[in-house]
């Protein structure tokens, strides 16, 4: 479908990408780095038995090495779709997506899914054959070469005491833990994650977002993280992508570098919180305005 067959939606008031005071010396520097993930123009559509959906509209982004690249929105304004899009499970309906200069055009292993449940471990094997599995079965790594980089990646995660464990006998932070360390193994450029909290409860999701950081430290791997939660997204991200409701389109890319739990209840979170309700939800708030009933 060429780019005039696409309706257009009504024009966003699109933000500059701004740090939560202005803009940063971090994100200038970004600006010069080189480009790990590059989407532009991204526009995605789907179709429903009623309807062909336009998911995004003409996305431009950027993921650099090592950044954790949080995609926050309302529900329906196609941030999952744009995360199976960079996994390769989608077309877009124009523009591209560039991993390392090269055009996406499907799954590979240069990308890795890690899902909204841990539960995808199989539970008859332990953690070592768990780290094993993707590489033997996809023929990327065998033998020897396969059994050293899952020993080497589930020391990096912590796990070399469990490596032996079934998942059964794991903590949830522990799955996560083999998760991303079964993904790691495969050498990924990026790691993918699609709301992987969501479902659990605020104490959990806490603790799970402290082991993703901890992690994080110890490894420094390249993250894209989805989220509709305003909270995880400035604890978990160092830079934030906020897209409008459906069809999703850029509206600000911010920096929270600087902020983590210690930060949560500061003015300086408080205030990119702030900042981010009103990008996501100004035109709700301004429709509403509007029809309020004057005054007798």
């Amino acid at each position: 479908m060429t780019s005039s067959a696409i309706a257009q939606p009504r024009q966003a008031q699109d933000s500059p990408r701004v740090g939560a005071g202005g803009a940063t010396a971090q994100q200038d520097a970004a600006a010069v780095m080189p480009k790990l993930l590059e989407v532009e123009g991204l526009t995605l559509q789907y179709k429903t038995p009623q309807h062909l959906v336009t998911a995004t509209y003409r996305i431009d982004c950027a993921v650099h090495e090592q950044d954790r690249y949080v995609v926050l929105g309302p529900s329906g304004c196609g941030k999952s779709t744009m995360l199976k899009a960079v996994g390769g499970f989608m077309t877009p309906e124009e523009g591209h997506i560039r991993l390392r200069g090269r055009e996406v055009v499907g799954p590979g292993p240069d990308r890795m899914m890690v899902f909204q449940e841990f539960e995808q471990l199989m539970p008859w094997k332990t953690v070592l054959e768990n780290v094993l599995f993707p590489m033997r079965i996809s023929g990327r790594f065998k033998g020897k070469d396969a059994m050293e980089r899952a020993l080497s990646v589930i020391d990096k995660v912590k796990l070399t005491k469990f490596r032996d464990a079934f998942p059964h006998m794991l903590s949830g932070g522990m799955k996560m833990r083999v998760a991303i360390a079964r993904a790691m193994a495969m050498e990924p450029d990026i790691l993918l994650m699609d709301e992987p909290f969501a479902a659990l409860d605020a104490l959990t999701r806490r603790k799970m977002q402290d082991e993703l950081l901890q992690l994080w430290e110890q490894v420094r791997f390249t993250l894209m993280f989805v989220t509709h939660s305003i909270e995880e997204a400035i604890i978990v991200g160092s830079r934030i992508l906020v897209l409008s409701p459906h069809p999703g389109r850029v509206r600000a890319e911010l920096d929270a570098s600087q902020l983590d739990f210690n930060a949560v209840g500061t003015p300086a979170f408080g205030a990119l919180s702030e900042k981010i309700h009103g990008l996501l939800f100004e035109h709700e708030l301004g429709h509403a305005a509007r029809h309020e009933e004057p005054e007798a």
